[in-house]
């Protein structure tokens, strides 16, 4: 339960018995109990809202997955197209833009070193 051992456990309970007292202990359970409850009925109720909605405008798990899965397609397919062939991201483009820096550095070169 949350990564806590049962000699921590007891180490807590502990704590908070030293803390609040031996007739505070319980409200405060059931209090924490209450608030849980209420938490997890919330959560089900927005789950049930959701899921009520989706439905009001036709959507339904399956095709809320097929709607995802053609998205999922489409960038998979424009991430193949950006790469290439090559495996680099812009394909061949990174080797011209090498080129024509190369090109700039041999013409601009002897100029630097008049400079």
């Amino acid at each position: 339960m949350f990564g806590i051992g049962g000699g921590e456990l007891v180490f807590i309970l502990f704590i908070v018995l030293m803390l609040f007292g031996s007739d505070k202990v319980p409200e405060i359970a059931r209090t924490m109990g209450k608030a849980m409850a209420q938490l997890k009925n919330a959560t089900n109720d927005i789950k049930s809202e959701i899921h009520k909605g989706a439905e009001a405008n036709g959507l339904d798990t399956k095709s809320l997955n097929s709607i995802t899965g053609n998205i999922n397609a489409q960038i998979n397919e424009a991430k193949t197209n950006l790469i290439g062939d090559s495996g680099n991201l812009l394909g061949d483009t990174a080797t011209e833009i090498d080129k024509v820096k190369e090109d700039i550095d041999s013409l601009s070169g002897p100029i630097k070193r008049q400079i």
